[in-house]
This record gives C-alpha cells, structure tokens and sequence, in this order.
C-alpha cells in the first residue's frame, strides 16, 4: 500500500518558498518569485516568504538600486543599514529608502548628523572612496562602489582607531541570452592607531548562470588579508587601492588558469583513475579508440 501524501504547513511551504528566492541565481530573483508565487497560490504566505527572503537576498548580493534624481547608485550591504528598509549613500549623504521586494528606491532624506562619520574619518573615507571609485570605472564597466565607516565613526583625531569597509559590486543580467553573472567584493580596512598601520581583510566572490539548454551554475569566493603603513590620507587612499587592485587581478587570473585547464585536468579526474580493465586510460593517444570500428568488428560488418 502506497504511503499517503503528507501536507506540508504554512511554516513549511514558507520555509521552502524563502530556500528557492534565497538561492536564485544574480539578477533572476524576479523570475523565481514569479513562480513561487505560482506554486504557493497563497499570496499572503507568499508575501510572508518575500517580505523575509528580499531583503537578506538583496544585502548578500550586494545589488545596486539607482536613486531618484540622477544622483547616483545606493549599494544594498549590512554594512550601510541604518533601519529596515533604509541604507545610507555616504556619497551623497543621503538616506535611501529602499522597496525591497520591488528592488526600487521609494524615496530619499538627508542624512543625520549621527548618522554620518566625524571630520576626521571623513577625510579618509573621502579619499578611498576617490581612489577606488576610479579603479573600478577601470576595472568594472558596470560596476560600482561605495565606502563606509563600520566602527569608529566619531574618532577625532590620529590617536584614534576606525575601521572602513570599501564595498565593490557588479554585475552583468542577459537573461535573453540566458546568462547572468555578478562580482562582490568586500574589503574591511581597521586603522590602528598603535601600530600606526592599516590591516585589510578581503573577500570577493564571482556567481554566474549559464542555462542554454542546460543548467551551469558557478559560485566561487576567495579571501585574503594584507596589511600598509598608516600615513596623511591621500596616501593611504592610493596604497589601498593599488593593494584592492592586485589582489582582484590575481584572482582574476587564478579563475581564468583555472578554467582554461578545466578540460586537462579537472574533467579527467572526474573519472576513476582505472577501469574495468585496469588498465591505465592512454590520454595521449585517444585516436587508437573507435567505438564505430568496435561496433562494426563485434558485429561483423564490413567482413
């Protein structure tokens, strides 16, 4: 006797909704929601699901959302959360208030006072956020950037530690090419007033979907740490960048050795080292193998 079906719960069926809009691929969120709402055929459980899903989603990859008035891009990171739903541009000095289901910017206020860095951080800030909005409008066509003071935001003066956190995002959505694919990196700066030193902490992160009649899917992250001289603020501005520089073009490069020697190497080992036959398989001479010529001498034809 076959086993009933077993009918899941509201918490259940929420609970898988949230795992599908969590795990859709860069730029295709819409698309799953689209379905999922669908599926669940329940719009206030499926407003539930998004109302929870949205926003971690939108935080962990890091998308940009355009602000009214031409002003710029507010970047979606803990980092710049000051209340649910709004995220600070520190560029502009304005708050952003963010629809996160719709992915849009609903509307904007100035920043606070205490909502901004003092004086002091604020110099520095500046400065980095100059230096790296440059080399990502060399580096990232479709990219962009955003620099943030996470701790130590009222330090006012070289005696005093803060740290930084540049945050770099981009992304390239060809849905009707069936491709989409996003870069995140994130770089946290402390400033050590003791050891009159900076201490970096990188992680960077490429996604791609590739689904032309079929589904590729890569999900790669690489972290890293380094370490410069504290010193007057432009200066420190062009060490950190020339250090967020060579670290992301050497793992570029790691990426693209990687995957031009995929056929070499990584598919070949995807097989068992022996056979049946146990007998070592002639990479270096596939040529000798025919599985027509097998056929036909098995068969007979051709005789």
């Amino acid at each position: 006797m076959a086993d009933e079906e077993v009918e899941l719960s509201d918490e259940q069926k929420k609970e898988i909704a949230k795992w599908f809009l969590l795990n859709a691929p860069a730029g295709e969120i819409q698309f799953v929601a689209k379905d999922v709402k669908k599926i669940l055929n329940d719009d206030e459980l499926y407003h539930e699901a998004a109302s929870e899903a949205f926003p971690q989603y939108n935080k962990s990859h890091m998308i940009f959302i355009e602000m009214p008035g031409r002003v710029g891009d507010v970047i979606i990171t803990p980092f710049n959360e000051l209340e649910e739903n709004e995220f600070l541009d520190p560029r502009t000095a304005q708050v952003a208030i963010i629809d996160n289901i719709k992915q849009a910017c609903a509307g904007v206020r100035p920043a606070l006072d205490e909502e901004l860095p003092s004086a002091y951080v604020e110099e520095f800030r500046c400065a980095v956020d100059t230096e790296i909005a440059r080399y990502v409008g060399e580096a990232y066509p479709k990219g962009v950037c955003s620099v943030f003071c996470v701790n130590g935001k009222d330090a006012e003066g070289p005696e005093s530690d803060f740290e930084l956190a540049v945050v770099i995002a981009a992304a390239r959505h060809s849905p009707q090419n069936f491709c989409n694919g996003s870069w995140r990196s994130t770089w946290n700066i402390e400033c050590k007033s003791d050891f009159q030193a900076l201490e970096i902490r990188g992680k960077m992160q490429v996604g791609a979907h590739y689904f032309e009649e079929g589904n590729v899917q890569l999900d790669a992250k690489h972290e890293c740490n380094d370490s410069t001289i504290l010193q007057a603020p432009e200066d420190c501005a062009v060490a950190i960048a020339n250090i967020i520089r060579h670290h992301e073009a050497e793992y570029l490069a790691s990426l693209e050795t990687s995957y031009s020697n995929l056929p070499d190497t990584t598919f070949k080992d995807l097989r068992r080292k022996l056979p049946v036959t146990r007998t070592l398989f002639p990479w270096h001479n596939t040529s000798q193998f025919s599985l027509t010529r097998d056929i036909a001498k098995e068969l007979g034809i051709g005789k």
